[in-house]
């Protein structure tokens, strides 16, 4: 069941919907700049762009707080930026300086900004689940009204951990909510060659007895409304939720460029997807609509523009970590 076929799109007020068009622009912008200056080698960290993608982190982070709490995978960019992560330290991180949200000894796959509710990401596929999971049985536990949200995609579901973390999040009905983001690709394989045909993951989840909804992930609307009946499903108590959002990155599984041309999927399909640009989608959509106008756009690049260059400008004159720093932050400090 595609829930987006059947949904009746909730209205969004004007001024929110042009605020997550805001947002959405500034993520595709930063990750824009990466591609633009990732050749200089001064980033020495692997990059995994989301490009694309926008969307759903933009929607989904909408309906949050800063005390709500967001984890994530290697493609953590968007996330950590639509929660508000720090733009100073996000650049300083991916030059490796001591400025950066993980103390520059992290990279782009290792983010972090307690602030904002973006509690972090790592690479290693599905490993935050279950800490999510578990961040979630804490807040039960200490009576906190914080919802947690995992992003992680599709190739997560195939994890042992996954199964485990939905089995337990149902059976203590807590306050988490998993967002799938199928881009059809773990890597180089696709989808078919990886699951049994005709199978929905958002159906998988109704298995362990929670509510499952796929969704368009190029949708900003869509990707808002399901969001925000599970976000209020979780304060309300209700438990857990899933929601599966069908997307594409557009550039390679790792760096700055395309790899269409290595041949695990074909350039028609790239730009059929390239066609349904979240971004793109969602300006034309807000013009029609009178809700968006070209003064207020170029406002709003020239102030993303002119924040990029300040970030970035910070980053590249910051310090590298101390050598005898090596070693500090592996550990938490021990509380007397």
């Amino acid at each position: 069941m595609n829930r987006c076929q059947e949904l009746e799109m909730q209205p969004v007020p004007p001024d929110l919907m042009k605020q997550m068009f805001f947002n959405m622009l500034r993520v595709r912008r930063v990750e824009e700049k990466i591609v633009e200056l990732y050749p200089e080698q001064e980033m020495r960290c692997p990059v995994h762009l989301c490009i694309g993608q926008e969307a759903i982190a933009t929607g989904v982070c909408a309906n949050l707080t800063p005390t709500d709490a967001v984890f994530s995978g290697h493609r953590a960019h968007g996330h950590y930026l639509a929660m508000g992560g720090d733009l100073k330290a996000f650049w300083a991180e991916m030059y490796g300086k001591a400025t950066g949200c993980c103390r520059g000894k992290g990279g782009s796959m290792h983010l972090i900004d307690l602030n904002a509710g973006f509690i972090g990401s790592t690479p290693i596929v599905a490993s935050t689940i279950p800490i999510a999971v578990g961040a979630a049985f804490a807040a039960k536990m200490q009576g906190l009204n914080k919802v947690v949200v995992i992003f992680f995609g599709e190739g997560a579901a195939e994890e042992g951990v996954f199964h485990e973390s939905m089995n337990f999040a149902v059976l203590k009905q807590l306050p988490v909510i998993f967002v799938c983001e199928n881009n059809f690709y773990s890597v180089y394989t696709p989808l078919a060659e990886r699951q049994p045909p005709d199978r929905q993951l958002s159906v998988l989840a109704q298995g362990y007895g929670m509510p499952g909804s796929l969704g368009d992930g190029n949708n900003l609307q869509a990707v808002y409304t399901l969001a925000h009946e599970a976000v209020q499903r979780a304060r309300q108590g209700n438990g857990p939720s899933f929601l599966e959002f069908t997307t594409y990155r557009w550039r390679e599984h790792c760096g700055p460029n395309y790899d269409n041309h290595i041949g695990y999927r074909t350039e028609a399909e790239y730009l059929e997807w390239r066609q349904r640009c979240p971004v793109e989608q969602t300006q034309a959509d807000l013009m029609a609509q009178g809700i968006l106008t070209p003064a207020a756009l170029d406002t709003v690049e020239r102030q993303i523009q002119e924040e990029l260059e300040a970030a970035i400008a910070f980053a590249k004159t910051s310090p590298f970590p101390e050598p005898h720093t090596l070693f500090d932050h592996i550990y938490a400090e021990r509380v007397a």
